[in-house]
């Protein structure tokens, strides 16, 4: 058993750990990455081939300031890698502009998105049941529908974000450890850090971002682990109908709530290789994350295509191409958690984003190194705190 020292360890290397590791190496830190597997990777919350983005954020508006800075970051790492990283391709929310359906985060979404885009001067356009189906005639939408259209929103490459950020992480001087998986955290018997215990040997860091994902609690322990669930989620990919692909390339991503539950809820993409991306999102059952059915079985995409996409989307047929199983960290307003551990800040949290954190990530990261470094961030992260659960 080894026993190495660090100033900075960052557990978990998905969306939210690569941009931390990556912001602090890239000031100098002192700084280890450790992930049980090898991001990027298709176990966690941060693949898929694509994740929406969008600046004027109806799951709250303390998350703008995050989504403006991070698509700076994101070209700012475009420049410096090389890698093609952010597509913005526009964003459609389309809804009645009537919907109250109770749904976690999104409640009145349509009106709290516009609401968010006039505050912070985000372009936009506003378009009724004409225009929509002028504009993007692949969706067959109601008389009475509306949408928040969103020329800078679109969507990005999750594993090549990851990858281009752990790529100049490395070139910065992190250290990377990856297929370790962490055994425990615990103070050191003289309080005077963290120990990471691996099976490999003992870490000694003066302090510890924890962004292992779903994998959080189980590190956390369940004094803040309750508060964390992580949940399994599909996404299916579609085959678009050959006379339907001009209509599928190049359009906006986009979010339909719909319906009268809270399931009534899915998004999607522009076509990529002849098939849309979709999913719907599932805010039930806690799952382990280590012995979850990563299989998407046929009724399940049975049941996409039928509920959501058969009546709304032009040219999508229920011919399925692919599925695959991503998961989700739900807090219990469905919003994050960027906070220091209530017993012990040398260990700061950086994981649940309750499905809706990816688009964040960049920025994220670069306001928990300065937490870290500077003391205080620029953007405002107490929305996020531990404590509005307790």
């Amino acid at each position: 058993m080894t026993r190495t020292a660090t100033d900075f360890v960052v557990l978990g290397l998905g969306a939210m750990g690569a941009s931390t590791l990556y912001q602090l190496a890239a000031r100098g830190a002192d700084v280890l990455g450790i992930d049980q597997f090898a991001p990027p990777h298709d176990f966690g919350s941060s693949h898929g081939e694509t994740r929406i983005t969008r600046q004027a954020i109806g799951e709250g508006q303390a998350l703008v300031p995050l989504a403006l800075r991070s698509h700076e970051i994101w070209r700012e790492i475009e420049a410096r890698s090389g890698a093609s990283l952010l597509v913005q391709s526009g964003c459609l929310l389309i809804s009645d502009p009537n919907d109250q359906v109770e749904r976690p985060g999104r409640t009145g979404f349509l009106h709290r998105t516009v609401a968010a885009a006039r505050r912070f001067a985000i372009p936009h356009d506003i378009l009724d049941a004409g225009e929509i189906r002028r504009r993007h005639p692949q969706f067959n939408v109601g008389d009475g529908d509306s949408a928040y259209f969103e020329p800078g929103g679109g969507y990005l490459l999750p594993e090549a974000c990851i990858e281009a950020q752990l790529r100049l992480a490395h070139d910065h001087g992190a250290v990377v450890r990856l297929g370790e998986r962490v055994e425990s955290l615990r103070p050191s018997a003289d309080g005077s850090h963290v120990e990471i215990v691996t099976p490999t040997g003992t870490i000694a860091a003066n302090h510890v971002v924890v962004s292992a994902g779903a994998w959080a609690a189980k590190l956390l322990g369940p004094a803040l682990g309750q508060w964390l669930q992580p949940t399994r989620q599909v996404l299916h990919w579609f085959e678009v109908e050959p006379e339907a692909q001009a209509l599928w390339q190049g359009g906006p991503v986009f979010i339909w709530p719909h319906g009268d539950e809270a399931t009534d809820f899915f998004y999607g993409f522009p076509a990529i290789g002849g098939a849309v991306k979709t999913a719907t999102e599932n805010y039930a059952g806690t799952i382990d994350p280590d012995a979850v059915d990563r299989d998407a079985a046929e009724a399940e995409q049975r049941r996409m295509f039928d509920i959501h996409l058969a009546s709304r989307l032009r040219g999508v047929s229920a011919k399925p191409v692919r599925s695959s199983v991503c998961l989700y960290t739900q807090t219990p307003d469905s919003a994050f958690v960027i906070d220091a551990h209530p017993q012990d800040e040398r260990i700061t949290v950086v994981s649940p984003c309750s499905g809706h954190g990816f688009k964040h990530s960049a920025a994220i990261g670069e306001a928990v190194s300065q937490r870290l470094l500077d003391r205080a961030s620029r953007i405002d992260l107490s929305p996020f705190s531990f404590t509005r659960f307790t």
